[in-house]
This record gives C-alpha cells, structure tokens and sequence, in this order.
C-alpha cells in the first residue's frame, strides 16, 4: 500500500522544484466582495467530462490539496483545489486555523457564498460537477449539500458531519460519500450514525465507508493521525465514486 505515498511524495517534490507548467496547471486568483482569493486549478491531458472541486483542511490551501488535484488531473479529471480563506489571511498556526474557519462556521451564509463564488469563478462548464473536502473541507462540502448546491456529488474525507440547528438535507442534488475513520475524536461513530439518519429520512442517495482504527487526518501524509490502509482505500472508493454516473 504504498502507491498513495509515493504519488503524494512525487507531487509535493514536484510543486516545489518545478515551475507550474502553463495550460495544463495554473495558480489562479478571483474577487468575492473587496477580497481576492486563489484557486489551483489542475487540467487533465484532453478534454474532462467532470471537473472535482477541492475544499482544503482548517490550515488553508497548500501543497496537500495540490497534491490531490494533480492525481486528479493524472486520472483524466480538471480538479480545482479553492481558497475559503482569502490570500491575505495570516495562517501560521492553530489560533489562525481556528479564527478563520470559525468565522465561516459562525456565518452559515457567508460559508456557502464563499463555496458557490469559487465554484462560480472557476467553472468551465464540464457535464458533471463534484465537491470534495478534507476535515474542514469535508464540513464545507456537507454545507454545499445542505445549501443544495446543483453539484452531482458531494464526498467528505474524515469531516465534521454534524449538522447545525436549523439546517437539513431537504434541497440536496447530488449523491453523497462519506469517508470516515472509526476511531475519530472529531466526528464520532455517534455523529456517523445521526448523519445516515437524516440522509435517509430526506431520501438523498448516500454511501460510508468506515475505515477501522483510523483516526481523524487519516489521509494526510505526515500527520500522527495518517493510515496508509485507509488513505489508499478512501482513494480507491473515491475515484469509484468518480466513474459512476450521476
């Protein structure tokens, strides 16, 4: 198992040695408001039927979810990795993490403009459309669900799954993956369980995968929390996923 490693390795040596190459990866900026934010956007060789935009964890966009765009792009995808945060925030540690995603979570209206605008200013129009995240960005994807994104799919990698007063998942569009380590402190097995609930009491199509003993930021390389095994099968799952039509 470790062909993940090894891909994500030569990616994040890659992004830093090399200048990114024009027409096929670029590094792009758009206004939402007064503010500018970045997205990278990652084309495939050939013409992409879908395009899989990117929601970063709570530490903002960085070479990790580059990373994940560009093996995106090698499967035949256009993946665009967006910025919630905007290029001038100050992301340099865990009080900066949490003051910038605890803004959006405190502002349920601005959360959802800064996902649809993104989406909105790097569009190119592909058949199919899918929103994925990690951690926090698997929390902005359920929003994105919630706030019925016309998206054809909605896939969380080991995100929050809680859903806020007040929402629900009545205007959902698109099928659901969620891709979940048992052992997470984050968003328990209680929280899973809650979540399928709902998802079937508003009859949205929807699939988990529960990956035993891993732990929240399985999928990050490098972290404590990272799990081979389960990095490489959540892949997998979600690029099946990927080829099943809407």
């Amino acid at each position: 198992m470790m062909l993940i490693r090894s891909i994500l390795q030569s990616i994040f040596l890659l992004a830093a040695t090399q200048t990114i190459a024009a027409g096929h990866n670029s590094m792009i900026t758009y206004q939402i408001g007064d503010n500018e934010y970045k997205a990278f956007v990652a084309e495939p060789e050939g013409t992409a039927s879908t395009t899989v935009y990117i929601i970063h964890d709570w530490n903002g966009l960085d070479d990790y979810e580059i990373g994940r765009a560009r093996m995106l792009a090698e499967q035949g995808y256009r993946a665009v990795a967006l910025d919630l945060f905007g290029v001038d925030a100050k992301l340099d540690g865990f009080d900066d993490y949490r003051r910038e995603t605890g803004k959006l979570y405190k502002d349920r209206s601005e959360f959802r403009t800064r996902i649809s605008k993104g989406i909105d200013a790097t569009s190119k129009g592909t058949a199919r459309n899918i929103l994925a995240g990690y951690c926090f960005g698997g929390a902005a994807v359920l929003e994105g669900a919630r706030a019925g994104f016309p998206l054809d799919g909605f896939v969380s990698f080991h995100g929050g799954l809680s859903t806020p007063q007040g929402q629900d998942y009545s205007n959902t569009q698109g099928r659901i993956l969620l891709l979940h380590g048992s052992a997470d402190p984050v968003s328990g097995m209680d929280d899973l369980a809650g979540l399928l609930n709902e998802l079937t009491e508003a009859g949205v199509e929807h699939t988990a995968r529960v990956y035993g003993g891993a732990r929240h930021s399985f999928t990050v390389q490098g972290s404590r929390d990272y799990l081979e095994d389960a990095d490489e099968k959540s892949w997998q799952a979600f690029l099946e996923f990927l080829s099943e039509k809407s």
